[in-house]
């Protein structure tokens, strides 16, 4: 590997999704408790994967890329930004998105440790709902910012208005 390769590697990926609609099962059910599910109306589903180099310096830029970054549709086809619409936000941990093929199996190698990436997805999502929260267009929607619980395996059902797709690499 070049000496400048791994500098320009990516640190977080995250996908982008646009939605209409969207449930997340954040808790399974227990033989005392049932399914716990945060849902979300039309809006934007964020898939976020911190690798090993991830930083606290990146979220602040992180944040206002997904916020700010025109793939939001409006009813008349223009797009705007997910504050502009305005729209919900569900942020979804993703580690498979960090990934990669050898042979016919995937390996996760390149992920970051569960606590740091614990961290640093509670800085994410709380910079992501302080944002949306200060923003006034979102205020007067009662827009809402719905998390994923880090860690654990969940189930999502989401409704599109088109496979709308985007990933990007900070």
């Amino acid at each position: 590997m070049a000496s400048g390769e791994a500098d320009n590697a990516p640190k977080v990926r995250v996908v982008l999704q646009q939605c209409l609609g969207a449930r997340l099962q954040t808790q399974p059910a227990t033989d005392d408790t049932p399914s716990e599910f945060v849902q979300i109306s039309r809006g934007l589903v964020v898939y976020i994967c911190f690798l090993k180099a991830a930083s606290s310096d990146m979220v602040e830029k992180i944040v206002k890329t997904v916020l700010t970054v025109r793939l939001s549709e409006t009813d008349g086809g223009k797009l705007v930004s997910i504050l502009d619409l305005p729209g919900d936000l569900l942020i979804v941990p993703q580690a498979t998105l960090g990934g990669r093929l050898k042979g016919r199996a995937m390996q996760y190698h390149n992920i970051i440790d569960k606590s740091a990436g614990f961290r640093l997805y509670g800085e994410f999502t709380e910079l992501c709902k302080s944002t949306v929260n200060s923003n006034s267009i979102s205020q007067e929607k009662n827009c809402v910012v719905q998390c994923g619980t880090y860690g654990n395996r969940q189930v999502l059902e989401i409704d599109t208005n088109g496979p709308y797709t985007h990933i990007l690499e900070f």
